[in-house]
């Protein structure tokens, strides 16, 4: 049943708000994203989880009230380019269990870039019509809420989806800008971390991985050699490239955003960026390759055992790990929270081993069937089913119960785990999205100087400064 929302907008005024978000984002066309856990990543060399879900995998709904005879509820979420069979399956087993359920259909739309997805919900906001559920990363929680076009979770909308309490707390920190005043519920978390191959690291008499950047990029020139190269980086990846920056500037002290104000072109965000690069154009320690790479080419090449280590490797890569020339030797660590260039952490640095990071559900206030979505939002996130999604996906739950299901039975989790504990959120603004693709274009940008050997500073700084205009801008008009 639709209902009126205390955040009720004019359409008019949802136009002027999207408007004022989207301004900027010409730069999306460089195919970009504005989510942080729904990466859609390739593999091609190296055999992925063989099992799709099957409906006897998936739990069996249990009888609601709720007719929905009749209905489509339609969902919009990232395609999975790393376990695409069986995500498609799963769609079709959710779709047959909730129909037995309520009888109403559910259709999986999907999207392959942060810009398809910005324009999705432009669109949707604009015409107020289209998916009724939305996954969007944690980090475009903030943009989402900043439309106004979704619903602000109420007591009893929380209780339709089983109570707030069946939450890891930690993955409500980026719902909402408080705790009364939220829009995302939690769907899967997945904290970075750091995988390593043990063996390389033994017989290179490396202990354990280093703790600071600098102290990485020394193993891992350490470990470079006969083919194998000390790290696994995919430098074209449209996903993670922005949060080695982000990660490197935030434990620098630096936040990106500080209120109203922008800092992308801050000293400390370009050292970052030599330091990212560097690995490739300096410290040669990364495959050449890896200048066209996504992520999951960059999991391909850890795999198959030609690099010790892969930063910014979250639990989605154990289907593929567990079945690979590593999967005895293969670990996860923390990756490292001293910023280049120090030797421990600053002054007004965070020790960040990662963004907080994984997805949330937004309901349409559009949707004609508010009732029957949380109904399914219930349904995803109950203990069977967030079950089912780490055994074929590799992601973490946010349900208690299967949380603590999963972490008792896996002690190899410990370092997600902590990393969980030490993850620091992205600003909290509606302008959070235009900052992160202006920090993702400026890799972009530099994709053709990282294939010619070097980026000079002089480029560097002039993409910073244009960044950093695209993030004042947004700041500016951001509600």
């Amino acid at each position: 049943m639709r209902r009126t929302n205390k955040r009720k907008d004019s359409m008019e005024t949802k136009k002027t708000k999207f408007a004022a978000l989207t301004s900027v984002l010409a730069i999306t066309a460089l195919v970009v994203t504005a989510c942080s856990g729904s990466s859609v990543t390739s593999s091609p060399s190296v055999a992925t989880n063989p099992s799709a879900v099957t409906s006897s995998s998936i739990a069996t709904a249990t009888p609601t009230p709720i007719n929905g005879a009749g209905q489509t509820l339609t969902v919009l979420i990232g395609a999975d380019g790393k376990y695409g069979a069986q995500q498609q399956q799963w769609f079709k087993d959710v779709s047959a269990a909730f129909q037995t359920q309520t009888g109403a259909t559910v259709n999986f739309q999907t999207f392959a870039s942060g810009s398809e997805e910005l324009t999705k919900i432009q669109t949707s906001v604009v015409a107020n019509q289209g998916p009724d559920i939305y996954v969007v990363g944690t980090t475009f929680t903030p943009t989402a809420y900043s439309t106004g076009a979704f619903v602000s979770l109420t007591p009893d909308d929380w209780n339709k989806v089983g109570g707030k309490d069946k939450f890891v707390p930690a993955d409500l920190g980026i719902s909402g800008p408080t705790d009364s005043d939220q829009v995302g519920i939690p769907y899967t978390s997945g904290p970075f971390v750091m995988a390593y191959n043990t063996d390389l690291l033994a017989k290179a008499g490396i202990d354990k991985p280093a703790t600071t950047w600098d102290g990485l990029a020394a193993q891992a020139k350490q470990l470079t050699g006969n083919g194998v190269y000390g790290m696994a980086v995919g430098y074209k990846d449209g996903f993670d490239p922005w949060k080695f920056i982000w990660a490197m500037s935030r434990q620098a002290g630096n936040p990106i955003i500080s209120g109203k104000v922008a800092k992308v072109d801050d000293p400390t965000t370009l050292k970052a960026y030599q330091t990212y690069f560097g690995w490739l154009t300096t410290d040669h320690v990364v495959d050449p390759a890896s200048v066209g790479w996504n992520d999951g080419q960059a999991l391909a090449a850890f795999a198959s055992g030609k690099a010790a280590f892969f930063p910014m490797s979250t639990t989605s890569n154990i289907p593929t790990l567990k079945t690979s020339a590593v999967k005895d030797t293969y670990k996860f660590a923390l990756m490292p929270v001293v910023p280049p260039g120090a030797t421990a952490l600053p002054a007004g640095g965070a020790g960040a081993t990662s963004i907080l990071a994984g997805n949330n559900v937004v309901v349409a206030k559009y949707s004609k069937n508010q009732d029957l979505a949380f109904a399914l939002v219930k349904y995803l996130t109950d203990d069977a089913n967030q079950q089912v999604l780490f055994n074929t996906f590799g992601t973490m739950p946010v349900n208690q119960t299967t949380f603590t299901a999963v972490t008792t039975s896996n002690p190899a989790l410990g370092p997600i785990l902590d990393s969980a504990a030490s993850s620091v959120a992205t600003p909290f603004s509606g302008a959070w999205a235009d900052t992160q693709l202006a920090l993702m274009n400026v890799v972009v940008q530099t994709i053709p100087d990282l294939s010619s050997g070097s980026v000079s500073t002089s480029k560097l700084q002039s993409l910073l400064t244009a960044a950093q205009k695209t993030a004042q801008a947004s700041l500016d008009k951001a509600p």
